[in-house]
């Protein structure tokens, strides 16, 4: 049972060995000159200004949250839609009892206003906590 493996064993195997090989022969053959300009931090171009560790908007984290759970809930949609005809009436209830509960989450998130981007807003909440 396990020889089944085996393609997948060797294909990471060579990936491995490849992606070794090729990032030794860039250190090895390619220009290596740093310099102070070059080992500075870089963030879209601009210098970096306060601390990394600010505190940011819960509302970002939800946005994000909401984001991988709609995502997640395309991924068993398509599949009930494909084979929707060939199952019963059960599935549809299930996949309907589903749609609603992710959409009840949506409409309490957007009665928190987490989509609400009033960049004054998301300042004033971050200061007054």
């Amino acid at each position: 049972m396990l020889e089944q493996y085996l393609p997948i064993v060797v294909l990471f195997g060579v990936a491995i060995v490849l992606a070794i090989l090729l990032m030794s022969l860039s250190r090895l053959l390619g220009p290596y000159r740093p310099n102070s300009t070059k080992l500075t931090a870089y963030e879209s171009g601009m210098d970096p200004v306060g601390q990394a560790r600010e505190r940011y908007s819960i509302a970002f984290y939800l946005v994000a949250m909401e984001f991988i759970v709609f995502d997640l809930e395309v991924v068993f949609i398509y599949p009930w839609a494909v084979a929707f005809l060939d199952k019963g009436a059960g599935t549809f209830f299930a996949m309907a009892i589903f749609i609603i509960v992710l959409f009840v989450g949506l409409l309490y998130t957007l009665k928190k206003g987490t989509l609400d981007w009033d960049m004054k807003k998301i300042k004033y909440e971050a200061v007054k906590k």
